[in-house]
């Protein structure tokens, strides 16, 4: 029995972020249906993610067990996924989890990239106290897009997750 893609779609976990959906994420971008086929458009948090292949696998296990019986996922990198696309939800579930959500980064802009050879001076609030007396001392976390930090308050360490 062939159930709601979209649906479906929306309960699949990552496998780095476990406490986020790959929809609480932002990296599912479209889910299109044609009778018992569905096309699911997936862009990765960076190019050379290492759970590109297991996001795709558990996507398509998860519709084969739903009934699909062609299943297609397609990855687009333009344009690329930004931080800003995880959703409210998965901003407080990364919170709930100990890991400090980005901050909003922006629209990006057209044209060269200014460089700037020091790091922003960023306010990374502690996701225990709420305190934002905190410090980074390492820039790569247990996966690459979080960096580990420690609350100069309740001083308890935590990983932040970074802008991009």
């Amino acid at each position: 029995m062939v159930t709601d893609a979209r649906e479906i779609v929306s309960q699949v976990v990552d496998p780095e972020m476990p406490m986020l959906t790959l929809d609480d994420l932002g990296v599912i971008r479209g889910v299109d249906t044609d009778g018992d086929g569905v096309t699911v458009t997936i862009t990765p948090t960076y190019s050379g993610c290492p759970a590109l292949e297991v996001m795709r696998d558990d996507l398509r296990t998860r519709l084969a067990a739903a009934g699909f019986a062609r299943v297609e996922v397609r990855t687009v990198l333009s344009p690329p996924w930004s931080t800003d696309w995880i959703s409210e939800d998965g901003r407080r579930k990364l919170a709930e989890h100990g890991v400090a959500p980005p901050d909003r980064v922006g629209p990006r802009g057209v044209g060269p990239v200014p460089l700037t050879l020091t790091a922003p001076a960023t306010v990374v609030r502690c996701p225990r106290c709420g305190s934002p007396s905190t410090e980074e001392f390492s820039r790569f976390g247990p996966t690459s897009c979080t960096a580990l930090r420690r609350c100069t308050a309740c001083r308890e360490p935590f990983e932040h997750m970074k802008e991009h």
